[in-house]
């Protein structure tokens, strides 16, 4: 099965209402959003992450529980629900968190449960930013690397980083110990203004992943394996919104690996051109079905006829 580790929070988004800006709450947290997206399309998932008794927390709760997603890697926390308010004013979503003292933040190492052998861990965002959890899961990942399948998506929240240098080191240390890496031309941006996205993807690949995976917005998405690369546009659809297309994109391409049977390090490694084409395109169809619709909302597998 496939794990996501790391947050799970409210998303308010913005809408307008009699003249006024109002904000509707979602379900999100980048790593519960791979977890949904992955779970909707019928691949066995689980979630590991400290999720609040508050009704916030009994929300998302019942969310990855109707999409699928087993929750029986969650820790109950008595901490409230992180919040984060999404600002939409063209362009990618902005974000502003209040997350002090808050339920996904305060994951500990001895908190942490018993995973199944054969199981894959996805890692990134602002869990690993945020201490302790962020400390808890770079030592789950720690001792986890090459005893089983691991993937990460950064999916950069600038605002909550406020040592740009000091983060990107601790990146860069990930970089070896995970099979596949997926990260946004807007984080590459940030993390290296001024250089191409496929230059710091072949970089990454020397590194240690086996894939490198890279959303370049309307421009489509990059694989890079040592069995070749591809570039495959993206789906043209009427945008309601981006948030958690990243996160959707993310969910299919774990999907679509475990589906193929190549969710290990050598069956990542051996895919050739044509296969990445295919699994770029499936998580395009994924990310772009969600795009259509207010927030984070992956598409079930009968919309995209698995």
């Amino acid at each position: 099965m496939i794990i996501t580790c790391g947050e799970a929070l409210i998303d308010f988004t913005s809408l307008h209402h009699e003249g006024h800006t109002v904000y509707r709450p979602h379900p999100g947290g980048s790593l519960m959003n791979v977890a949904v997206a992955s779970g909707r399309l019928g691949v066995p998932t689980g979630f590991l992450g400290k999720v609040s008794r508050d009704v916030f927390g009994r929300l998302l709760r019942q969310h990855m529980h109707e999409s699928q997603v087993s929750l029986e890697y969650v820790v109950e926390a008595r901490e409230p629900t992180t919040l984060a308010f999404v600002h939409l004013d063209g362009g990618d979503p902005e974000y502003s968190f209040y997350a002090g003292g808050t339920a996904d933040r305060s994951l500990m190492i001895e908190e942490l449960p018993a995973l199944p052998k054969a199981a894959a861990l996805h890692f990134g965002s602002i869990s690993l930013v945020l201490e302790p959890t962020a400390s808890t899961l770079e030592y789950l990942m720690q001792q986890e690397s090459r005893h089983r399948f691991l993937s990460l998506d950064p999916n950069v929240r600038p605002g909550l980083i406020p040592d740009r240098s000091a983060y990107l080191e601790r990146l860069e240390a990930w970089l070896s110990l995970v099979d596949l890496v997926k990260v946004s031309q807007a984080d590459l941006e940030w993390l290296y203004p001024g250089e191409s996205p496929k230059s710091i993807a072949q970089e990454w690949l020397g590194r240690g992943p086996a894939l490198v995976l890279v959303t370049l917005g309307g421009a489509g998405s990059l694989a890079l394996s040592a069995g070749g690369s591809a570039l495959v546009p993206v789906p043209k659809v009427k945008v309601a919104d981006t948030v958690g297309a990243g996160d959707a994109f993310m969910g299919a391409a774990l999907a679509w690996l475990h589906k193929q049977g190549r969710l290990s390090r050598s069956g990542v490694e051996g895919l050739g051109e044509g296969e990445l084409q295919q699994l770029l395109a499936f998580a395009n169809q994924v990310a772009a079905i969600n795009c259509t619709r207010a927030g984070a909302d992956p598409p079930w597998a009968r919309e995209v006829g698995w």
